[in-house]
């Protein structure tokens, strides 16, 4: 069974580019990937300034993990979304919808004070199932 979109007319629509809720079989592997800043793989943070950019990197680095455990974003059912100024919101769902294609992930984003970089914008945990 793919990933689907779960919907409820007792749910309000989302807000951006996510899922209310996601379903899919539990059968396959569970994969957690930790949270991913807008470092390249040289370790340099790219993007400074940039939500834009900071996110397509980040969606890069999920996309890079997902892959090397022999799966892609669209097996990510659930990804939590820490940002510095929420104001963003739209910029970074504009980046997202180029990325996840299909079923969006279910989605939590909040925004946080400080991250482990002073000039990290956005960072994003996710969970995938894998066949």
């Amino acid at each position: 069974m793919p990933k689907r979109q779960v919907t409820s007319e007792r749910l309000p629509r989302p807000s951006g580019h996510f899922s209310q809720a996601t379903i899919t079989e539990a059968r396959g592997r569970l994969l957690f990937i930790s949270g991913m800043l807008a470092k390249g793989p040289d370790g340099r943070l790219v993007g400074i300034g940039d939500i834009a950019a900071q996110t397509r990197q980040v969606c890069e680095n999920l996309k890079a993990a997902v892959e090397a455990a022999g799966g892609t974003l669209d097996d990510i059912c659930r990804v939590d979304v820490y940002v510095r100024n929420m104001e963003h919101f739209d910029r970074i769902h504009e980046v997202r919808r180029a990325y996840f294609t299909g079923v969006p992930p279910a989605s939590t984003m909040v925004e946080v004070t400080k991250m482990t970089s002073p000039d990290a914008l956005i960072e994003i945990s996710a969970i995938a199932v894998l066949p």
